[in-house]
């Protein structure tokens, strides 16, 4: 066999790291983003806010000001360090350093009447068992007993029962404490006495009848409701008020009372400590009607505009090879490289955003049930990008719109056939369902089957177990279970 060279010429994509830089940028929401830009101006001498500087840049760019610094570490190249700006000689005369800093002296800046009521500070989030640690704390309980409840409470989950079966924690007592079941049980007992009331309780019928006994005895209603709690509950969910009025052996009177005194009890009693922390979503564009047309924005806070400080940029030496230059050189290419790749950023997610409004202008102006179809593909082909570039712009980002804030896979829903040969989107099919749903008689609800005949009444051919699906996605229940007997009329006298 012969050898021999040949050259062929061929293409491939290089995953260059400003490429990857680019491409990781593009996927970034608005807070990570945020954090990348400030991790990039500490990092990076040569980049800075554009708002940094004063309205005047024409007398700053041609007399560029050096910056004061105090640290000669800090020093810019080609400076000249003097004794005056060594660290502690810009302090005013009178400051000594060998006195202690006061309380006083650190909050001299704070207002005479507390910190400020506007400013932005952490909400209060005290957790269930940290209230309950509290009420233990200031309780008359001996040592062993503060054990048995510290064990008690740490099964405690977040909506107020316990979190394993009472056995289960009692045979654990009594191998760490030697527990009776008898103590245990006293001790949990004083615990679903404590605020709130009902908590500890193995469901929710024993929270409710826990809250129920400790009303006091003369409440109207209060023998009914534990009636009802401990032998109806499953009958007063479904809605079935006359079995449960013949079961109890009440009338239309009693069974009211007990119905509007439950109602203002609490089935999962710890719910109200696990409320999660209310996180905002910044915008990453505006979307505004002017003069008849819909008009995209981005949001200049969710994406700072950068540029390359031109003083340590002029400190940049043609053909000086020391480690210093090239340092200098490396962050001015790092800079540039990341200006680029942020406009690039800001470009793409205009041009998206613009194509996505223009497509969706029926829904902007009409609601969900306007909502037109649209995939990844006719937004990649309408823009000149590949469909991936498109997922990745879309994902986390956010639009402001007369609508609410949406996220931009909002936009986004399959096709589905119409009768006049057009396609109706995914999502407006499920408004439909829900304003059906809405608007259905509680005594004969709409089932799946009827739902889908009106739909296709409409014009919309779906099939039974679409729109099923549809429900289940939405949380809907059934027709069985949405079914509500109506209530038993008073007589007139």
């Amino acid at each position: 066999m012969k050898h021999a060279l040949q050259l062929r010429t061929s293409q491939q994509l290089a995953m260059t790291p400003q490429l990857q830089q680019a491409i990781r940028l593009l996927q970034l929401p608005a807070a990570e983003l945020n954090l990348e830009i400030r991790e990039a101006l500490e990092s990076n001498m040569m980049l800075e806010l554009e708002d940094e500087t004063d309205g005047d840049t024409t007398a700053s760019e041609a007399t560029p000001v050096e910056p004061t610094v105090t640290d000669p570490s800090e020093m810019p190249l080609g400076s000249n360090a003097t004794d005056a700006t060594r660290l502690g000689e810009s302090l005013p005369v009178d400051e000594r350093w060998d006195e202690p800093v006061t309380s006083a002296a650190v909050n001299a800046t704070e207002p005479t009447g507390g910190p400020d009521p506007l400013e932005n500070r952490a909400g209060d989030e005290r957790t269930l068992q940290a209230h309950l640690d509290w009420q233990l704390a200031i309780s008359k309980l001996s040592g062993r007993d503060r054990q048995i409840a510290d064990t008690l409470v740490d099964a405690i989950d977040e909506r107020g029962h316990l979190s394993e079966p009472l056995e289960s924690i009692q045979q654990t007592l009594a191998g760490e404490l030697q527990a009776d079941a008898d103590e245990v049980r006293a001790v949990l007992a004083f615990i679903q006495h404590l605020d709130p009331v009902g908590i500890g309780a193995e469901d929710a019928t024993e929270a409710l009848t826990i809250q129920v006994d400790a009303l006091p005895a003369d409440t109207p209603g209060r023998e009914a409701a534990r009636q009802v709690i401990q032998q109806g509950l499953g009958l007063l969910a479904e809605g079935q008020y006359g079995a449960l009025q013949k079961r109890l052996g009440l009338d239309e009177a009693g069974l009211e009372q007990a119905i509007t005194l439950i109602q203002q009890l609490d089935p999962h009693p710890g719910s109200a400590f696990s409320q999660p922390r209310t996180e905002y979503i910044v915008p990453d564009c505006f979307v505004r009607r002017v003069n008849g047309r819909w008009e995209v924005e981005i949001n200049p806070e969710a994406s700072p505009a950068l540029r390359v400080n031109s003083y340590y940029a002029s400190l940049v030496r043609r053909g000086d090879s020391s480690a210093d230059n090239s340092l200098l050189r490396q962050h001015l290419q790092e800079a540039r490289w990341l200006i680029k790749s942020l406009r690039s950023r800001a470009d793409t997610l205009q041009r998206v955003a613009q194509t996505i409004v223009e497509r969706q202008q029926a829904f902007l102006e009409q609601g969900e049930e306007a909502m037109q179809p649209l995939v990844l593909r006719e937004v990649a082909e309408a823009v000149a990008m590949h469909e991936s570039t498109i997922s990745r712009i879309t994902t986390h980002k956010y639009m402001h719109t007369p609508m609410g804030t949406l996220e931009f896979k909002h936009f986004f829903s399959s096709h589905v056939p119409t009768a006049d040969g057009g396609e109706c989107s995914a999502t407006a099919i499920r408004a439909r369902i829900r304003r059906l749903v809405a608007a259905e008689d509680p005594t004969r609800p709409l089932s799946d089957a009827r739902l889908t005949q009106t739909l296709q009444d409409e014009g919309i051919h779906v099939a039974r177990r679409t729109v099923a699906k549809y429900r289940e996605v939405m949380g809907i229940a059934s027709s069985t279970d949405r079914r509500r007997p109506a209530r038993p009329q008073k007589e007139k006298s």
